[in-house]
């Protein structure tokens, strides 16, 4: 039987630094739920798999899990990362969700040893961790993002978010640009801020499926924001699997998908792609998630097929074709 840990920031204890704590201090509550729903989505999704064992690490806020995974909280004094790091030494593998935000997802990464790493490499995490390297990457690659508007008439609103921020965190509409640049250089000092335009269409974000052989979409979600007339931006949810196949925009977001899994080589596992459908240039890339999102809750149900096996099945996959040590690469 092999043994799986699943980690969850939030509903494991753990805190959130810096502008994000900040920015969500008011909207803890919320945030550990939909922590917990995409925890528990993932746990689920194990215990239907035949042999393995599933621990669940927890909080008191947190303590319920889905039966009959073990539930595992931190020793007294004990840090997150020596939490996860103690843990993923007695299981298999290690399955994290964390905001990539102040590099914490990172952090987690170099706990966890690469065969039991479930998810993205340690440069695509960097990478996907700064939205403006992000999206240069994938301009580099031809994919449309942002930055083509830059430059361009017509672009009535410009936005204001952090460059390591996750989901809408501290984000907010700006009529001119000159506004959204002089409030971008009055936050923190140590807050990078990126100023880009708005595009204008349907919020969309699409979850993939990212291994060694590329990236596969496996839906297309709708986004729930809000905007308040001072422009700041909250993401209220997102509706899953919400386009057909036979909609004519799904082969352009499939083939999306693998050009972004080409242009940033290291996705792996679960990733979160926002996108808007611009009615003229069609889907342009926001940003890039390099974990489970809120997307994973409901989506193996709507498929019709546990995604947590699919997770697992690339994984190691991976691994089979990894090269032995010692090892020569061709």
């Amino acid at each position: 039987m092999k043994r799986i840990f699943v980690y969850e920031h939030l509903s494991a204890g753990g805190e959130l630094a810096g502008e994000l704590s900040a920015a969500h201090s008011a909207d803890a509550d919320a945030l550990l739920a939909m922590g917990r729903q995409m925890r528990d989505a993932i746990v689920v999704d194990l215990l239907g798999l035949e042999n393995y064992g599933v621990t669940v690490a927890t909080c008191k806020r947190a303590s319920q899990v889905p039966r009959p995974a073990h539930a595992v909280l931190a020793q007294d004094g004990e840090s997150a990362f020596e939490f996860v790091a103690r843990q993923s030494l007695a299981h298999d593998l290690a399955w994290v969700i964390a905001p990539e935000t102040d590099g914490l997802l990172s952090r987690f990464r170099q706990c966890v040893t690469h065969g039991r790493w479930l998810g993205c490499d340690v440069p695509a995490i960097a990478l996907t961790t700064s939205k403006r390297r992000t999206l240069l990457r994938l301009a580099d690659a031809g994919i449309a993002t942002p930055l083509a508007f830059e430059g361009t008439t017509g672009i009535n609103r410009w936005v204001m978010k952090p460059d390591d921020g996750a989901g809408a965190t501290a984000t907010r509409l700006h009529r001119t640009l000159a506004s959204a640049v002089i409030a971008s250089r009055c936050t923190l000092a140590n807050a990078a801020m990126e100023v880009e335009p708005w595009v204008e269409g349907e919020a969309l974000s699409l979850s993939l499926l990212c291994s060694r052989e590329g990236a596969r979409l496996l839906s297309v979600n709708r986004q729930q924001l809000d905007i308040d007339a001072q422009g700041t931006v909250s993401f209220l949810g997102v509706a899953v699997n919400v386009m057909a196949r036979a909609d004519p925009r799904f082969a352009a977001l499939s083939a999306l998908a693998e050009s972004i899994g080409e242009a940033i080589p290291g996705l792996r596992g679960f990733v979160g792609v926002d996108v808007v459908w611009h009615l003229q240039r069609g889907p342009v890339v926001i940003e890039i998630n390099p974990r489970v999102t809120c997307a994973y809750a409901g989506l193996s149900a709507s498929l019709g097929r546990n995604l947590a096996r699919e997770v697992i099945d690339a994984h190691d996959h991976a691994d089979a074709m990894a090269p032995a040590p010692g090892m020569a690469h061709a």
